[in-house]
């Protein structure tokens, strides 16, 4: 780019009716973050200057999710084609002298190593503007690039387009360099003399040519980069590509993927080397597995810190939790958002946590709700154990100490400190603090009545 300043123009103001949705198109989410996040990723790792992104249908929505994203919004209130777009944000880059990159939002495949090719292309051309392309064995719909060896002479919209220029395998992508500010006073002379009454982005290169200046094209290496997604089938189909591009990384840097068709990882998630991770497992947001973890089929994982060691068994469920060291989860547990484990903890089968921070060693077995709670080291909780920190109207906290033993079908009625060392027997429904050292009961005494069943059934007859 010869030292260059470099600028951006996304354009994300299309309504995307194939959709079929309220959500804006580039909302729609691409392996866990919406699809307009990709190119804007791209542009601050090319350090652009300024980025601009032009909104349109669903506005506020779009300004609301990217509220905290370093960017310019500029608005096409009406939509007239491509050209009008770009313009659009002219007065967002009007001091701006350089490479500006024309970038789309519903365009999440691209990576940042074609735009860098990209950009060194038109540098080196001295172009005034450079066309990415791609070769496509059905062309249909797109428009086609009409070469004279390296120059460009046109670009020919589908419906504009000749018998022999529909025979052109080499399309269009969208995706250009141009010079600013030429860009945009070309731009300002460009008619609507076209199938679409739309003011073409195309007719800038016809422009730049007239002016004698150089008009270039770069094809793609890889023709999955430039797909737009314009319905709900061409969503899936990004979303796999993602997904295969994800899992091979993550295998190449030392994760063992059992199935990677089947394995659902976001793009902001970490997977430490020496992992092993089953079919059906989900991992989003900001994930973080250390190493040597084991995830069983059917976990899903979402905005967790995982501890080195962990064994995430079958079918379990965790948010917004952090785990230490050698924990072991499920199956079919359920971590709630605010659940700490210290480290070599046991969360067994059907246990839900909630707002708990459980000591190193602490363990629930099975079939257990510890919610608003603080428990010590050493403790085990017995089977049907519950915290019922809920009033009605307010939360109340259970505090366990170290070395407790709680007993099978407990009730611990917040708010209730268990002191060190103490033991609670079976069934008993926990009420006031318990001392260090002490045994606590509250069952009823036993009664037996011989003879009861069959004196009902005589009533009976």
């Amino acid at each position: 780019m010869s030292g260059q300043q470099l600028a951006a123009v996304i354009l994300a103001a299309g309504q995307g009716t194939r959709m079929k949705s309220a959500l804006p198109k580039v909302l729609h989410p691409v392996a866990g973050e919406a699809m307009v996040n990709f190119p804007i990723r791209l542009c601050r790792e090319l350090r652009c200057r300024e980025t601009v992104l032009v909104v349109g249908h669903g506005a506020e929505e779009v300004r609301r999710t990217l509220a905290e994203q370093p960017l310019r919004f500029a608005v096409q209130a009406e939509q007239l084609g491509t050209g009008h777009a770009l313009l659009c944000a002219a007065d967002e880059l009007r001091d701006f002298s350089g490479t500006l990159l024309l970038l789309c939002g519903d365009v999440p495949l691209l990576r940042r190593q074609t735009l860098e090719r990209l950009l060194a292309y038109h540098g080196e051309q001295q172009a005034a503007v450079t066309v990415l392309t791609a070769e496509m064995a059905n062309p249909h719909g797109y428009g086609r690039i009409v070469r004279d060896g390296e120059a460009v002479l046109r670009i020919v919209e589908e419906k504009d387009a000749s018998a022999k220029e529909k025979t052109i395998h080499e399309i269009n992508t969208g995706i250009y360099a141009f010079q600013a500010p030429l860009v945009f006073e070309a731009l300002r002379s460009v008619g609507r003399n076209n199938a679409q009454g739309e003011y073409y982005l195309t007719d800038v290169l016809e422009i730049a040519r007239a002016q004698g200046l150089a008009v270039r094209a770069l094809a793609v290496t890889d023709a999955d980069e430039p797909m737009g997604i314009n319905d709900r089938v061409q969503l899936a189909e990004a979303n796999a590509i993602m997904r295969r591009r994800i899992n091979e990384a993550h295998m190449r840097a030392g994760v063992t993927l059992i199935d990677p068709d089947t394995t659902y990882v976001d793009t902001s998630v970490t997977i430490a080397p020496d992992c092993v991770i089953h079919p059906n497992v989900h991992l989003r947001g900001a994930t973080r597995l250390g190493g040597n973890c084991i995830v069983e089929p059917g976990v899903i994982v979402t905005d967790c810190e995982i501890g080195e060691h962990a064994h995430l068994k079958a079918g379990s469920v965790l948010a917004e939790s952090t785990l230490g060291p050698c924990c072991a989860i499920g199956p079919m547990a359920h971590l709630r958002p605010g659940t700490v484990l210290a480290g070599h903890n046991k969360l067994g089968n059907f246990v839900e946590t909630k707002k708990a921070q459980l000591a190193e060693k602490a363990q629930a077995s099975h079939l257990t709700y510890i919610g608003d709670a603080e428990v010590g080291r050493n403790v085990n909780i017995g089977c049907g154990t519950i915290t019922c920190n809920y009033d009605g109207v307010n939360k109340h906290k259970t505090i366990i100490e170290d070395d407790v033993f709680v007993g099978s079908d407990t009730q611990f009625v917040a708010p209730v400190r268990i002191g060190r060392n103490s033991l609670i027997g079976a069934g008993s429904t926990i009420t006031k603090d318990v001392p260090p050292d002490s045994l606590a009961l509250s069952r009823c005494e036993q009664r037996i009545i011989e003879g009861w069943r069959l004196r009902q059934k005589t009533k009976k007859s």
